[in-house]
């Protein structure tokens, strides 16, 4: 299973930017696909995950802001960033797992997001 992301930039704090992640490599179901952060010197931290059945998990600093949605149909995960602010710079990286066979966790390259005036 191969991750690829896209969307990434510089974006004026107060912007928006969308990110997609594709899935590619697998006929299966993706359980979770998840948008993880991170950024120079820090851990990496959650941004949201989504299951196949449509629940979605987000830290409650990111809530109301960021929106994770998913079309199951094309194996792609979307994450809408809304109202960025300068410490949301980082590289968002996606992850999609499967908990049943054939099993995986794996991430994505990751895509630069810079908020910048």
């Amino acid at each position: 299973v191969q991750l690829v992301e896209s969307g990434g930039g510089l974006v004026q704090p107060g912007g928006s930017l969308r990110l997609s992640c594709a899935a590619s490599g697998t006929s299966f179901s993706i359980n979770t696909m998840g948008w993880y952060r991170q950024a120079p010197g820090k851990q990496r931290e959650l941004v949201a995950t989504m299951t196949d059945t449509g629940n979605r998990n987000y830290p409650d600093s990111l809530k109301g802001r960021f929106t994770i949605s998913r079309d199951n149909a094309k194996n792609t995960a979307y994450l809408q960033m809304n109202s960025l602010k300068p410490e949301d710079t980082a590289v968002y990286l996606c992850n999609a797992v499967r908990v049943s066979f054939p099993f995986y966790n794996v991430w994505g390259q990751g895509t630069q997001v810079t908020v910048s005036p």
